[in-house]
């Protein structure tokens, strides 16, 4: 169909690939492209298919899902990277974020809570497991007030727009509760990301909870 979400799996688990594929098949709007069990191959057929979204595994052999999102995201910066993984350290979120990743789910979630990441990455959204984002919290609470915050760099209306981005809205999303254009949101959005030094709106959602814009409950998975 037209509007189908084009996704390639990523994980080195064939039982956690094919568990995927049975209930992801069952979704009219998402086709199913195929599937890697390593970074290097997820990077390769990345380059071949042009999926939408890559649902990528983070511990893998050759290279891992951060390596392996880093070279997509360099290459290909149109496709959005979805990691699905067990892991909830610091070290790893924080490392997906870096890398480029649009969102982090994990895998003992609900099957409609994944397709629901998926959908709202192909939008454009930020969706996080509310796990994550409470793991994220822990880590920057209590944190004191800076002197002089980045945030002073930003408008009004840039602040309203970073809060709907930690809020999960994509620029279509954030352009109609603001009443502008998709493309006046879209350069907000970037205006922000390039202000605070950000390489994602992943990272923005996390700096807005650092900075006490939004709070923990706002940020849930979209």
């Amino acid at each position: 169909m037209a509007d189908s979400i084009r996704l390639l799996i990523v994980d080195d688990h064939a039982v956690v690939r094919q568990g995927l594929k049975a209930f992801l098949a069952t979704e009219a709007d998402i086709d199913l492209l195929g599937e890697a069990s390593n970074g290097r191959e997820a990077v390769d057929l990345a380059g071949k298919l042009m999926p939408d979204v890559v649902l990528m595994d983070l511990v893998m052999p050759e290279l891992d899902g951060i390596g392996a999102t880093a070279a997509i995201k360099q290459a290909l910066p149109q496709i959005e990277v979805l990691v699905m993984t067990s892991f909830i350290e610091d070290e790893k979120v924080f490392g997906a974020m870096r890398a480029g990743a649009t969102g982090y789910v994990l895998k003992d979630a609900d099957p409609e809570e994944v397709v629901k990441a998926i959908r709202s990455a192909a939008a454009g959204e930020s969706p996080l497991d509310p796990r994550v984002v409470r793991r994220l919290m822990q880590e920057f609470t209590p944190a004191k007030p800076k002197p002089e915050s980045q945030a002073e760099q930003l408008s009004e209306r840039e602040i309203e727009v970073l809060r709907l981005v930690a809020k999960g809205h994509s620029n279509q999303q954030i352009a109609e509760a603001l009443i502008i254009s998709p493309k006046t949101a879209k350069t907000h959005v970037s205006n922000i990301l390039s202000k605070l030094g950000l390489a994602s709106r992943t990272q923005a959602a996390v700096y807005a909870l650092r900075e006490n814009l939004v709070s923990a409950d706002e940020v849930t998975m979209s």
